[in-house]
């Protein structure tokens, strides 16, 4: 059942077609909140739109494409009234030896990881001070742990969490900041990595993982929910037998 205080309230979702991003929508939508659905894949969140039914914007829309970003918010200012949240989910985890080989994979990351992120909330935070909203980061317990293999992504997110922290303070007490730094989460992150014998080891963990997306977005859920002069800020997450 719908949360009426949320009824109107209009939120912002990249990377909607799979994992955390999916999950949030729902979440969000079953909150009472209107959502704007933004991916590349465009199949998967007209789907997602369907499913959800009423107050479910579909955008194709890829976070490092500028111009596209900019289409979506005349989009979601036209169709839907105006973003009250924004969560940066869009992302990708290329894991591997740092090798000049890889080197596609580093620039895509930064492009996508946290160049994305920088970008939606510069295009959509006019909408979002217009009234008081939230910005929400999906990090990662790499913003706060790196070893070997993930440098260059843990690089993203370590930036993530420096940007974030500067956000957080440039924008109180109108737009509140939340970072989420999940551990191991079932998603389909792992299946994207290039370097083979990289990704048939983090498939391997991954195919065990015990936190669901849906975990991940009723905390997301709750921490919006808080009441406007309480602002939970960052949130780290792991499944309880992860080590890292």
């Amino acid at each position: 059942m719908s949360n009426t205080q949320n009824s109107g309230r209009v939120a912002v979702i990249t990377g909607a077609s799979s994992g955390i991003g999916a999950a949030t929508a729902r979440a969000l939508h079953a909150d009472g909140y209107k959502v704007a659905l933004l991916a590349r894949r465009v199949d998967r969140i007209e789907s997602l739109a369907d499913e959800l039914g009423d107050g479910a914007l579909a955008v194709a829309a890829d976070v490092t494409d500028r111009e596209q970003i900019i289409a979506a918010s005349i989009r979601v200012q036209e169709e839907l009234g105006g973003a009250d949240v924004l969560v940066n989910n869009a992302g990708i985890m290329l894991l591997g030896p740092f090798l000049s080989e890889q080197h596609a994979d580093y620039r895509a990351m930064i492009e996508a990881n946290l160049l994305g992120a920088i970008t939606a909330t510069e295009v959509f935070l006019d909408q979002l001070k217009d009234g008081g909203g939230d910005i929400v980061n999906i990090s990662s317990v790499a913003g706060r742990v790196a070893r070997a293999g993930n440098g260059v992504y843990a690089a993203t997110k370590w930036g993530m969490n420096g940007w974030s922290e500067s956000l957080r303070q440039e924008l109180r007490p109108d737009v509140r900041v939340t970072i989420i730094e999940p551990g191991v989460v079932d998603t389909e992150l792992p299946s994207h990595i290039t370097h083979e014998e990289t990704r048939r080891a983090v498939q391997q963990g991954y195919d065990q993982a015990t936190v669901k997306p849906e975990e991940i977005a009723e905390v997301i859920a709750f921490a919006l929910s808080r009441p406007r002069h309480l602002a939970l800020n960052e949130i780290m997450l792991r499944p309880a037998d992860q080590a890292l």
